[in-house]
């Protein structure tokens, strides 16, 4: 074994985790600690993923795009529900950004702290410095995660163009290691142009239903077809179940074999009824198989954080 393995966590008591939760939990307590069952083998994966999730950004900022050409499958929740487990679980900032062209929903998912969104970053850019001067635009979550919403009345809403997105880009690879982009559902907005170009990684959320899926795999037809067949084949496919699926008659590993032959990984978020609100979204709401899943996206993404730029 090499010097990596005699980790602090591995040599030191102190340093050990107490178990999360059943009897284990209940022995430990009861003990004042002195007793520690061994770790579950869920738990000891769930620690793995942790592990994973907190690897270095090798290039300095990632970029993960959320994709979907359809709405409500869960586009904005997958998002929030990712950028959450991986601020949550990190140290360095990550920041969710709402690119629809037209009024986003990703602000709904937290609480507001600004009224501020990313055109009143755009307008004012010339006097951002700091990260403090950035932090003024954005609210942020309990996990850390902080979010620029788009502009939530489409009557006053300008037109989020390539240049935008661009310019939006640059200044947030300044301060923060993570940007995740809230896409619109159209592949031929302009913003869109500029988000594909610059991303790292992209998520693809499809419904658990057949035009969903079909629509899912066109998307993956349309980047291969227009010159990104590299992100087509990394991408991440996420199987949303938006709404309760048990007596949906959709056959999931069907659906799962036709896209782990598209793309890199594809995970199956479960129902949940956090979720199923619409409303904010809070981590220590949601099933423990939920967290669990969103932990494996991020973990699978996060594998991709020792690529150095241009890799």
């Amino acid at each position: 074994m090499s010097s990596e393995s005699l980790r602090p966590e591995r040599l030191l008591r102190t340093r050990r985790r107490p178990p999360s939760g059943g009897w284990r939990k209940l022995v430990y307590t009861l003990s004042g600690g002195l007793v520690r069952p061994q770790d579950s083998k869920a738990e000891r994966h769930r620690h793995e993923l942790i592990e994973r999730i907190r690897r270095p950004v090798a290039a300095g900022h990632f970029r993960i795009a959320v994709m979907s050409l359809k709405g409500g499958v869960g586009k904005t929740t997958t998002t929030i529900g990712l950028g959450s487990t991986l601020a949550h679980q990190r140290g360095d900032r990550v920041i969710a950004v709402d690119a629809n062209p037209d009024r986003g929903t990703l602000s709904e998912k937290l609480r507001l702290e600004s009224p501020a969104t990313v055109r009143h970053l755009l307008n004012d850019r010339g006097g951002i410095w700091r990260y403090a001067d950035v932090r003024s635009y954005t609210s942020q979550a309990p996990s850390r995660l902080e979010v620029l919403a788009s502009d939530r009345d489409p009557a006053i809403s300008e037109a989020f163009n390539d240049d935008d997105y661009r310019a939006v880009a640059q200044i947030l690879e300044q301060f923060y290691s993570i940007s995740i982009t809230d896409c619109g559902t159209g592949m031929l907005h302009s913003a869109m142009s500029a988000i594909l170009a610059m991303a790292d990684q992209i998520v693809l959320v499809s419904p658990v239903t057949v035009d969903g899926a079909r629509s899912a795999s066109a998307t993956l037809d349309w980047l291969q077809a227009h010159g990104h067949q590299n992100l087509a084949k990394d991408a991440v496919v996420v199987l949303s179940a938006v709404k309760n699926t048990r007596r949906n008659p959709v056959n999931l590993e069907e659906l799962k074999g036709h896209f782990a032959k598209r793309c890199r990984a594809v995970i199956g978020i479960p129902f949940d009824p956090h979720l199923e609100q619409g409303s904010e979204v809070d981590l220590d709401l949601l099933r423990t198989a939920t967290r669990d899943t969103y932990l494996e996206v991020g973990a699978t993404i996060a594998d991709r954080f020792s690529r150095r730029a241009g890799a």
